[in-house]
């Protein structure tokens, strides 16, 4: 079983504004392999939406991504 997500709160401790990420808009790789990738940042702090998912905006999207499709990266120069 995967690791439960992260809460909105805990993201947001660890991930500032404008963290470099991958987000999957459709579906993760997992899933749809070849599906869509955005490499980003993100814009927004994470949030939780009345249903309970924990939510984030990303640059290049309009709406809202589940925090279970954005992976964060190392920023250009950054060690992995």
């Amino acid at each position: 079983m995967p690791p439960a997500p992260p809460s909105a709160a805990q993201w947001n401790a660890r991930y500032p504004v404008g963290t470099v990420v991958t987000a999957y808009p459709g579906a993760r790789p997992e899933r749809a392999p070849g599906g869509p990738r955005l490499d980003t940042r993100t814009r927004s702090a994470a949030w939780t939406l009345p249903h309970g998912g924990a939510v984030v905006l990303v640059d290049g999207r309009a709406g809202a991504l589940a925090l279970t499709h954005v992976d964060p990266r190392p920023a250009p120069g950054e060690p992995a």
